[in-house]
């Protein structure tokens, strides 16, 4: 089937439109992007920049996709955005494309709902089946890991990672990572409150590794146990078998505490920084 595309939309010459793709009035859809099987752009939605999007994607009126990244070092780089299939982009989305830094990529990959107003900045990986609900800005180089949540407003340090299966309150200021599983609040530099039980168990993670994640949290941040203490205590409770989910857990962690201010990835731009230094000298 072919592409059905209004006549007041702008399709540059060199855009790869899919089969059964539904583009509405007032779009417009830049020489470099692709556009997979299946996708809907309501009206007013522009997809720029050198953007390649799977299939049976949905796009709301007022997105903008693939945009400059808001980055003072960016100078006209050959960057990209890459999305995935079945995610839900409603009005007045923003991703921009990534900056000269990392693998100069922006990454959105699948089922992913991304609300209303919602920015998603340059070099940043959203993983699948997450949420981020209304108003949720994320600062450049921002990680959410797999059914993520992050509630309406929150604003996420650039850097920063939300782990697999985190829920974050509305209305947060996050500078730091937020480990998996955990359920996080507070509207300035938010704790860790409790377990994120409900997505635990929607998840279809078993009774007895939920138990032994609620066993890591109150060791953790009940009784702030150190971490090669919980190591110790899990490898002698289980035999040396952790599940897969908890070591998930104190792997994140251990990242996180070698990283500075509470960000693993903080790594990455001290070894950006050096190796410029390097070639400039």
């Amino acid at each position: 089937m072919t592409a059905r595309i209004s006549p007041l939309s702008d399709i540059a010459p060199g855009a790869r439109i899919g089969d059964d793709v539904t583009i509405g009035p007032f779009c417009v859809v830049g020489p470099d992007v692709t556009i997979g099987d299946g996708c809907r752009l309501d009206s007013h939605v522009s997809i720029t920049g050198r953007t390649t999007i799977g299939c049976n994607n949905r796009f709301w009126p007022g997105c903008v996709i693939g945009g400059e990244p808001q980055d003072k070092s960016y100078h006209d780089g050959d960057t990209t955005v890459i999305i995935g299939d079945n995610n839900q982009f409603r009005e007045g989305v923003t991703v921009n494309r990534g900056a000269d830094k990392e693998d100069g990529c922006t990454r959105v990959d699948n089922r992913n709902l991304i609300m209303a107003n919602a920015h998603v900045a340059h070099n940043c990986h959203v993983f699948s089946d997450t949420i981020l609900v209304n108003g949720v800005l994320l600062g450049g180089h921002v990680h959410v890991h797999d059914k993520a949540i992050i509630s309406g407003n929150t604003c996420v340090h650039h850097f920063s990672t939300i782990g697999t299966l985190a829920f974050v309150s509305g209305g947060c200021r996050v500078p730091h990572d937020i480990p998996p599983y955990m359920l996080a609040a507070g509207s300035d530099n938010p704790h860790i409150h409790t377990l994120n039980l409900v997505g635990l168990r929607r998840s279809g993670m078993s009774n007895s590794t939920i138990d032994h994640i609620k066993r890591a949290f109150r060791l953790l941040f009940r009784e702030h146990k150190a971490l090669d203490k919980v190591w110790d205590y899990f490898h002698t409770e289980l035999d040396g078998v952790l599940p897969l989910e908890l070591m998930v857990l104190l792997n994140f962690i251990e990242t996180q505490r070698k990283g500075k201010m509470g960000r693993g990835r903080e790594a990455v731009r001290t070894a950006a920084t050096t190796d410029a230094k390097a070639d400039a000298a």
